[in-house]
């Protein structure tokens, strides 16, 4: 496996493996991989996980159930903590970089933290990415680091993604419970069966599992990045990296990448409502790359406004077929929808343009 640029995200287990806060017993290994890929001339972006373990032991809760806010206090002190036992691994300086899903869904913030890594690598420096837990709210998290690593990923433009965790990668079955689970090397593409492999992450302070890390491949390989999901407790799968041996799983990135713009619209931006189209939308956006115009609106649900993100649904199967940015409100569409386009501006006394989602605005599901 040969790449120039990669991000490795580092799961909790790693970071506090005995639970009590940070330990460098997997840390140093995973550091002394990323110091020879450096030496080989390789750029590395780090996504790690562990600022609520880090921070457990400076905060009294007295639960195994953690509320939000007990979690957001643990991620505040955990930071430095978390940043702490990365830096005493590495002699060159790192960086500490918080981001939230507002960030992904604002562009101009997108391309910011673009150009701080470029800049960062440039200059040697480490960049060391976690979600801003103490500020996010449900509305504005990406909610794992290992889908947080993806979306890092196609924001930097590297070419490969490891997801480092206390598992080999993805088997057959649970190889907890099940003697005759396999470890699948290679996948080609992920389907509903790969997902039904994932597991329940069995980590009181892990946010992630099986089945987030199968998310964060999909994102990552539809963005032409080779994904792996690998053993980071076990020192001898860093040799066989760097000796361009896979040891764990391998999602094999596509080939027809779909464009950064359309990546970002699908993974980065949550829908805040819907629009249910009859058959002939759905025809026109499926087979003729056409934009949605309101004649083919059925019905609109949820309070949206203008630029929003809408999920598009086959009113008859109720799937969501489509994603995009709606140039006009929910409001508005309930007054012309099912109209023809000339007659918006009779209607609403204004128009902001022929169509509901342009096709440039919309990515295919």
């Amino acid at each position: 496996m040969k790449f120039n640029r990669a991000v490795i995200k580092v799961g909790s287990a790693l970071i506090a493996s005995n639970k009590e806060g940070c330990s460098g017993k997997y840390i140093l290994a995973i550091c002394q991989f990323i110091t020879k890929c450096q030496q080989q001339g390789k750029e590395i972006i780090l996504v790690s996980s562990g600022s609520v373990a880090a921070g457990r032991g400076h905060i009294h809760h007295g639960s195994a159930e953690l509320s939000v806010a007990t979690k957001k206090a643990m991620a505040s002190v955990g930071q430095m903590q978390m940043m702490g036992n990365w830096q005493r691994f590495f002699d060159i300086p790192c960086s500490q970089i918080l981001i939230t899903q507002e960030d992904f869904k604002d562009r101009e913030r997108f391309i910011s933290i673009k150009h701080t890594i470029k800049i960062q690598l440039a200059n040697g420096i480490l960049p060391i990415v976690n979600e801003n837990d103490t500020v996010a709210n449900k509305n504005a998290t990406v909610g794992d680091n290992d889908n947080l690593a993806a979306l890092v990923a196609q924001v930097c433009e590297a070419d490969t993604l490891f997801i480092l965790s206390d598992i080999d990668g993805v088997f057959s079955a649970d190889p907890k419970i099940n003697n005759d689970a396999v470890l699948l090397p290679e996948i080609k593409e992920i389907t509903d069966e790969i997902y039904a492999m994932a597991g329940v992450s069995r980590n009181t302070f892990s946010t992630g599992g099986m089945k987030t890390k199968i998310e964060a491949a999909e994102k990552a390989v539809e963005h032409g990045i080779n994904t792996y999901i690998i053993n980071g407790t076990r020192s001898e799968v860093f040799d066989l990296l760097l000796a361009e041996v896979n040891p764990g799983t391998h999602f094999i990135a596509h080939k027809d990448i779909i464009t950064a713009r359309k990546h970002w619209l699908k993974h980065s931006l949550k829908s805040q409502g819907k629009i249910f189209l009859d058959a002939g939308a759905v025809h026109a956006l499926l087979n003729k790359g056409a934009s949605l115009l309101p004649t083919g609106i059925k019905s609109v649900q949820s309070a949206f406004h203008r630029g929003d993100t809408v999920d598009l649904v086959d009113e008859k199967s109720k799937k969501v077929i489509a994603k995009g940015i709606s140039l006009y409100s929910q409001y508005d569409l309930q007054r012309i929808m099912g109209q023809h386009s000339d007659n918006i501006d009779k209607i609403l006394g204004y128009d902001q343009g022929d169509v509901v989602v342009h096709r440039d605005d919309m990515v295919i599901l």
